[in-house]
C-alpha cells in the first residue's frame, strides 16, 4: 500500500445544464479511516463518487488522492491513480460469464504481470478472507446477491489498494447480510489499513462502520460529524432522514 491514502474533495462543484448538483463540496477522509456520505435519492452522492473516480470532471474544485490532484491528469496518468483505489460496485457488477475466482483474479490479469498460479493463490486468498472459501468455481448466476457483494469486495482489493469506495454496499440486502457487509467492511479496515469513502442512504449501516458521516442535501453538506454527533443533531433535515418522518423539510414527492 503507497503511502498518503488520504483523500480530500475541494471545493468541487458540478452543474447539469441549469441543475447545480453539487455546490462547493469540501470534506477529508484521513488516512486509514471511514467516511460515509449519506443523503437521500437525488442529492449528489453518486456524482461526488464519479468525480472521486474521475468519470466526471469538476465545474470547479478538485479530488486529491494522497495530496494529488487528479482533475488535469491526463487518462494514463489517471489509470495508475486508479490502481491504487479499489471500487465495490452497487450491484457487485460481477462478469456473468466468469467463475467467481475468475472475477477476482481479473484485475490481476490486467495489472499485476504476475504468473498465473500467483494470481490464483491470492484470488483463493481474497475469496476466503471475505468468508467464500471454497466456492471459487461457482458462476454468479448460482450464488446469492450477499454473496455477490463479498465476491466485489475480494475483487476490489486483489490490487492491494490504499482505498476503498463503496457504492451503496447495503442495498438490496436484509438486515442479516447488511450487518455481515458492514462487518466485512469494518474487517477491510482493519486487517488492510485502507481509507474507505462509503456512498450509503443506509443510516443503521452507517451508525455501525463510520468514523465521520457527511450528510449531502440539495448538493450542499447539511451536517458532518461522528455517528454519536450526528445521531445528536438538532438539524430538522438531518432528524427527518434518521426517522424516516414522511412530514419535515424533506419532500417525499
Amino acid at each position: 500500500m503507497s503511502p498518503g491514502n488520504n483523500l480530500t474533495i475541494e471545493n468541487l462543484t458540478k452543474s447539469f445544464g441549469r441543475q447545480k448538483v453539487l455546490k462547493g463540496i469540501s470534506f477529508t477522509v484521513p488516512e486509514g479511516e471511514t467516511v460515509v456520505v449519506i443523503g437521500g435519492s437525488g442529492q449528489g452522492k453518486s456524482v461526488l463518487l464519479k468525480h472521486v473516480m474521475r468519470l466526471l470532471v469538476a465545474d470547479e474544485g478538485d479530488v486529491l488522492v494522497g495530496g494529488q490532484p487528479i482533475m488535469k491528469l491526463t487518462s494514463r496518468e489517471m489509470d495508475e491513480v486508479r490502481k491504487g483505489m479499489g471500487m465495490v460496485f452497487q450491484e457487485a457488477a460481477l462478469f456473468d460469464s466468469m467463475s467467481l475466482l475468475e472475477n477476482v483474479a481479473f484485475p490481476l490479469r490486467m495489472h499485476s504481470g504476475l504468473r498465473d498460479r500467483e494470481i490464483i493463490k491470492i484470488a483463493e486468498e481474497n475469496l476466503e478472507r471475505v468468508g467464500l472459501r471454497g466456492v471459487g468455481g461457482k458462476m454468479p448466476s448460482e450464488v446469492s446477491g450477499g454473496m455477490k457483494k463479498r465476491v466485489g469486495i475480494a475483487r476490489a482489493i486483489s490490487m492491494r489498494p490504499g482505498i476503498l469506495l463503496y457504492d451503496e454496499p447495503t442495498t438490496g440486502l436484509d438486515p442479516v447480510l447488511s450487518s455481515a457487509i458492514d462487518e466485512l467492511i469494518l474487517k477491510m479496515r482493519s486487517e488492510l489499513g485502507v481509507t474507505s469513502l462509503v456512498i450509503s442512504h443506509d443510516m443503521k449501516s452507517a451508525f455501525r462502520i463510520a468514523d465521520k458521516i457527511i450528510f449531502l442535501y440539495q448538493g450542499v453538506i447539511q451536517a458532518s460529524g461522528t455517528p454519536a454527533e450526528i445521531q445528536a443533531s438538532k438539524d430538522p433535515v438531518v432528524r427527518q432522514f434518521i426517522s424516516g418522518d414522511t412530514v419535515g423539510p424533506i419532500s417525499v414527492i
